[in-house]
C-alpha cells in the first residue's frame, strides 16, 4: 500500500500558495497592462478579449468544472480506500480527460464561426471576423487548460500545492514575451479585411495558447515526484457511475455559467471598450481573492471532503464558518479599498498608451462601483465546495441557476437603460449583485442540510469587518485629500498614484487595526498569514 502522506496544516499550504499566487497575480496583471498599453481599449482589445474567453469557457463545459469540483473529494476517497494510494483511479481521470479534451478541442475548432457567431450577434461593437481569427488559434488551448486542472487537482489531493500555484506564473511570463514580440514587430493587424495569416496576428494568438500549453507541462514532473507512475488506463472503474452521477450535474452547472458569460459578453460588446473594462477591472477584483481567497479555499478543501467522507458534520461546519469569516476578514478591507480608489487605479494603471484617459477612468469607476461583490464571491465558492465535498453535484446547480437568472435579468436591464457609456459598470454591477443573492441561497440551503452554520456570529464579524474598513478609508480618503493639497501633482494620472498611494498605506493597516481593536478573533490568525507573506517576500 501506498504511504500515506501527511497533510500540511491549512495556514501553512495557504501561506505557501498565497506567495506563488502573489507574483502570479502581479505578472499577470503586468501582461494585460501591456496588452492595453500596447493595443488599446476598443474593438482590437474587444475581439481578443472575445476570443481568449473561448477556450476556457469551453473547457469548463467538458471537463474543467468537473475536475476543479468533483476530482479532488472522490481522488481523496481513492487515496483512503484504495491499496495503491489511488493512482489507478487518477491515472483513469487522466486518461478519460485527456480523450474528452482532445475531442471536444477538435470539434471547437471546426465551429469557431458558430461559436464567434453565439458571442458577437447582434453586438453593435463586434468585429465577428477577428474573434473568429483569434478564436482558431487560441481554441487548442482547451486541452490544456483542462489537463492543467485535472494534474492540479490530483497533485492537491496529494497535499502539493506549491507547483500548481506556480504554474500560471509561466503562462503569464510567456505571455508577456509574446506581447513584446508583437510590440517589436512593424505593422498592424488589419480589422477590415481581417488576414488570418498576419504575422502580428499569428503571433498574439499562438503566443497565448502556448503560455497554456506551458503551464499545463510543467506540472508533469511534480506528478513523478509525488511517487504517481502514469500510464493509460482504459476500461471500466468501480466509482465511474458515481462519477458520472455527478459530472452531470456539474456540466449543467458549467452550462449556466457558459450561458450567462456568452450572455454578458453580447451585452459588453453593445460599447465600445465595455468588455475590455469589465474584464480589466474583474482582473484586479481577483487579485485579493486570488493572493488569500484561493489559498485559503484550495487548502480547506482536502480538509472538508475529510470531514464529509468521516460523516463529521460538526468538523465541516467548522471549516465552513472559519472559512467565511477569514474570508471577510482578509477580503473586506480590500474591497473597501478598491471602492474608495477605484478610480485612482484605473488612472495610475491602465490609462497609459493606446488606453487614454477615458479608458483608465471607464475601467476605475467600474471597479468601485462593483468591488462590494467580492467577499460575496468568495463566500458562495466557499459554499458550493461544501456541497462537493458531500458528493451533492445538484444542489450547486441549482443555485447556479438562480444566480444566472438573476444576472441575465440585470445584464438585460443596464442594456435597456444604461447610457452605452456606462454599460461597464453596469456589466460589473450585475455581475456582483448576482453573487451577493448566491451568498445568500446558499447559506439558506446550507442550514437546512446541515443544521446549525453559526450564521448569526459570521454576520457579525462580516458587520465589524464593514465597519472597520468604512472607518479606516474614511480617515484614509482625508490623508489623501490632504496629500494632493500639499503634493499638488500636476495631472490626472499622477494625482491618481498619490491618491492610491496614501489610501492603500493608510486605509490597509487603519481597518485591520480597527478590527483588532474590536477584539475579532480571527484577526490574530490573518494578521499571521500577511505577516508571513511580508517575511517571505
Amino acid at each position: 500500500m501506498t504511504e500515506q502522506r501527511k497533510p500540511p496544516s491549512v495556514a501553512r499550504a495557504s501561506g505557501s500558495m498565497a506567495i506563488a499566487t502573489i507574483v502570479s497575480r502581479v505578472s499577470g496583471l503586468l501582461s494585460k497592462l501591456l496588452l492595453i498599453t500596447i493595443i488599446g481599449a476598443k474593438t482590437l482589445n474587444d475581439s481578443y478579449q472575445a476570443a481568449t474567453t473561448l477556450p476556457t469557457m469551453i473547457n469548463e463545459l467538458l471537463l474543467g468544472g468537473v475536475l476543479t469540483s468533483v476530482a479532488i473529494p472522490l481522488l481523496v476517497r481513492a487515496e483512503k480506500e484504495d491499496g495503491d494510494g489511488g493512482e489507478s483511479y487518477a491515472q483513469w481521470l487522466i486518461t478519460m480527460a485527456t480523450v474528452v479534451l482532445g475531442v471536444g478541442t477538435v470539434i471547437a475548432v471546426a465551429c469557431a464561426p458558430l461559436l464567434t457567431a453565439m458571442f458577437t450577434k447582434g453586438s453593435d461593437q463586434a468585429n465577428p471576423e477577428l474573434v473568429t481569427a483569434f478564436a482558431y488559434l487560441v481554441l487548442p488551448g482547451i486541452v490544456f487548460y483542462g489537463l492543467s486542472a485535472l494534474l492540479g487537482a490530483i497533485l492537491n489531493a496529494r497535499h502539493v500545492f506549491g507547483l500548481p500555484t506556480w504554474a500560471p506564473v509561466l503562462n503569464n511570463v510567456v505571455v508577456i514575451i509574446t506581447l513584446v514580440v508583437y510590440w517589436l514587430m512593424p505593422g498592424e493587424i488589419s480589422l477590415d479585411p481581417v488576414r488570418m495569416g498576419e504575422p502580428k496576428l499569428l503571433v498574439l494568438g499562438l503566443g497565448t495558447m502556448l503560455g497554456v500549453a506551458v503551464q499545463a507541462a510543467v506540472l508533469l514532473p511534480a506528478m513523478r515526484r509525488t511517487g504517481l507512475r502514469f500510464r493509460w488506463r482504459w476500461g471500466w472503474d468501480r466509482r465511474l457511475a458515481e462519477f458520472g452521477g455527478l459530472a452531470f450535474w456539474v456540466l449543467l452547472y458549467v452550462a449556466l455559467g457558459l450561458v450567462s458569460m456568452a450572455i454578458l459578453t453580447r451585452v459588453a460588446l453593445n460599447a465600445e471598450g465595455a468588455l475590455t473594462a469589465y474584464n480589466y477591472q474583474w482582473l484586479v477584483a481577483q487579485v485579493p481573492y486570488g493572493v488569500l481567497g484561493v489559498s485559503l479555499l484550495t487548502a480547506l478543501m482536502p480538509k472538508m471532503s475529510r470531514a464529509a467522507a468521516a460523516d463529521d458534520t460538526g468538523a465541516l461546519v467548522g471549516d465552513l464558518s472559519f472559512g467565511n469569516r477569514m474570508s471577510a476578514i482578509l477580503l473586506m478591507p480590500f474591497s473597501a479599498l478598491m471602492t474608495v480608489a477605484g478610480v485612482a487605479i484605473g488612472l495610475a494603471v491602465f490609462s497609459h498608451g493606446e488606453s487614454g484617459i477615458a479608458g483608465g477612468e471607464r475601467m476605475g469607476t467600474a471597479l468601485a462601483l462593483s468591488a462590494f461583490g467580492l467577499v460575496p464571491y468568495a463566500v458562495t465558492l466557499l459554499q458550493l465546495r461544501v456541497f462537493y465535498a458531500l458528493k451533492d453535484a445538484r444542489t450547486p446547480t441549482l443555485i447556479q441557476g438562480v444566480i444566472v437568472v438573476v444576472r441575465i435579468a440585470l445584464l438585460y436591464g443596464f442594456l435597456e437603460f444604461a447610457p452605452r457609456e456606462k454599460l461597464a459598470v453596469g456589466v460589473s454591477i450585475a455581475m456582483s449583485l448576482s453573487f451577493v443573492v448566491g451568498a445568500l441561497v446558499g447559506q439558506v440551503w446550507l442550514r437546512v442540510r446541515l443544521g446549525r452554520l453559526r450564521t448569526g456570529y459570521t454576520a457579525w464579524t462580516i458587520c465589524l469587518t464593514v465597519v472597520a474598513s468604512a472607518i479606516g478609508f474614511a480617515v484614509a480618503a482625508g490623508a489623501a485629500w490632504l496629500a494632493v493639497r500639499v503634493l499638488g501633482p500636476e495631472g490626472p494620472v499622477a494625482t491618481a498614484w498619490v491618491e492610491l498611494v496614501v489610501l492603500t498605506v493608510v486605509g490597509l493597516p487603519a481597518s485591520f487595526a480597527l478590527l483588532a481593536l474590536f477584539r475579532v478573533p480571527e484577526v490574530a490568525p490573518a494578521m499571521n498569514k500577511i505577516m508571513r507573506l511580508a517575511r517571505r517576500r
